[in-house]
């Protein structure tokens, strides 16, 4: 295929749409009420995209929502076009809310190497930049022992082929995404990203775990 053709389908099948808009315009903010959840647990993680990794975390049985946001970084209150400049630190990221009495934190550390590529530096699918690197965070020690302990065993395997580069990180503070992204995939089923990316990776994922998802599933 012509490099410049493929340039042009790998930029139209992106997951990044802030050209359409200049950085210093955001969009309204979105914002939750803790107390709907208050007895739940909340894990964080990066992995691409988070209009995918949302959709997957939400086919798990136990979890009781999924929000996207920003995470990682230094720059606080960043709204997406900022983000996607690359200059925040932040990555696309996930909040996920779950009864541990339903599903554990293992499995959804498990879930998180089993839906993406952790050996490609600032990548997933068609998404390049900072923004999409992978990264699990943790919340306490013990956390951080799981995730430590994962990637060992996973490096021993050589499940990858390749070096696990996901970075480690307490989390520190989560930005929620503006309004638009929450539930994207749900609300653009016909978006050619979510198409030819997000629904892909998903029923991928969804082969392989079977077991974790809802039986009452729309994919």
């Amino acid at each position: 295929m012509n490099k410049y053709i493929f340039s042009f389908f790998v930029f139209f099948l992106s997951c990044d749409i802030s050209s359409s808009k200049p950085i210093d315009n955001p969009d309204p903010v979105f914002s939750v009420n803790d107390q709907d959840y208050k007895s739940m647990n909340k894990a964080y993680f990066a992995s691409g995209c988070f209009w995918c990794v949302e959709t997957i975390y939400e086919s798990l049985d136990g979890v009781k929502e999924v929000y996207s946001g920003y995470a990682g970084g230094s720059t606080i209150n960043p709204n997406y076009y900022q983000v996607m400049s690359g200059k925040t630190g932040h990555a696309e990221a996930i909040e996920i809310i779950y009864d541990e009495n339903v599903v554990s934190f293992d499995t959804l550390l498990k879930v998180f190497f089993d839906s993406h590529n952790p050996t490609t530096p600032n990548r997933q699918g068609p998404d390049y930049g900072t923004q999409y690197r992978s990264i699990a965070f943790y919340s306490n020690e013990a956390e951080m022992k799981k995730i430590n302990n994962y990637i060992d065993f996973l490096s021993t395997t050589s499940i990858f082929g390749k070096k696990i580069i996901t970075e480690i990180e307490k989390i520190d503070k989560f930005y929620y995404a503006e309004d638009y992204h929450q539930d994207y995939e749900k609300k653009n089923p016909n978006n050619p990203y979510i198409q030819n990316v997000s629904i892909p990776r998903f029923k991928n994922f969804k082969q392989k775990a079977s077991n974790y998802v809802k039986v009452k599933d729309d994919h």
